[in-house]
C-alpha cells in the first residue's frame, strides 16, 4: 500500500488493517519522509520525485521479500498512492497484483528527467484492476480510458471498476462529502476478489 497524502493517515491505516484482517502482510511506505513533517503538502507535490517514490517502494517491497511468510507480492494504493501503485508495477519486478484506486496524475512525470508513467505501462509484469469513480476530474473518465488502454497496448491484463455516483477518494470514511459507503464498499470486494485470485487467501 503508498500512503495517499490526500487522504489523512486515519483511512490508510484502518485500510491496511482491513487487509491484514484478509490474511495479508501489510507494508505501508511513508513516501513524505524527503520533507519536514510540518511542510505543506502543495510543497511535497510540487517538488515530488517519482524516482525518489520508486525508492521508497522498492525498500518496501524488499522488507515482503526478506520476510518468510510471504510468498506472493502486489502493490496497491488511493489517490496519490495509487498513482504510487502504477509506478511501482513499472519499476518492482516479480509483482503479482497491483491495485489503483482513483490515481491521477499517472499522465504527468514528478521530478525533472523522469517519464510520465503512463509511457511506463509496457514494463507492468502483473495484472492491474483500476477503481474509479465516473464524477472525478482527476482522474477524469477520459484519464482513465487512456489509462486502461495504455495497459492493453502494453499487453497487461487489467480489469477497470468505474462507480457512477462517486467522485474522487469514494472509499475516504473520514471525508463525509466524498465518502459514498455503497461504492466503497463494492470497491473493496472487487478488490478482495482480484486479490484472492492473484495473491491467495
Amino acid at each position: 500500500m503508498g500512503h495517499t497524502g490526500i487522504e489523512n493517515d486515519e483511512f490508510t491505516l484502518q485500510a491496511a488493517l482491513k487487509l491484514c484482517a484478509s490474511g495479508y502482510v501489510v507494508v505501508v511506505p511513508f513516501i513524505f519522509h524527503w520533507w519536514d513533517k510540518d511542510a505543506d503538502i502543495g510543497v511535497k507535490r510540487d517538488q515530488s520525485r517519482d524516482d525518489w517514490m520508486v525508492a521508497d517502494v522498492t525498500a518496501a517491497h524488499n522488507v515482503l521479500l526478506e520476510r518468510g511468510d510471504v510468498s506472493r507480492v502486489g502493490i496497491l494504493g488511493h489517490c496519490w498512492g495509487g498513482r504510487v501503485a502504477w509506478l511501482g508495477a513499472c519499476h518492482l519486478r516479480g509483482l503479482h497484483a497491483c491495485g489503483i484506486f482513483y490515481g491521477g496524475r499517472i499522465k504527468l512525470p514528478m521530478g525533472e528527467g523522469n517519464p510520465p508513467p503512463i509511457d511506463l505501462a509496457d514494463q507492468i509484469e502483473c495484472p492491474v484492476a483500476g477503481f474509479f469513480g465516473n464524477d472525478d476530474q482527476n482522474p477524469s473518465p477520459a484519464d482513465v480510458d487512456d489509462y486502461e488502454a495504455a495497459l492493453v497496448r502494453a499487453g497487461v491484463h487489467c480489469t477497470i471498476h468505474r462507480y457512477d455516483g462517486a467522485g474522487h477518494a469514494f472509499q475516504n470514511f473520514p471525508s463525509p462529502e466524498r465518502y459514498r459507503p455503497e461504492v466503497s464498499e463494492a470497491a473493496w470486494r472487487e478488490l478482495l476478489t482480484f486479490l484472492a485470485g492473484t495473491l491467495g487467501n
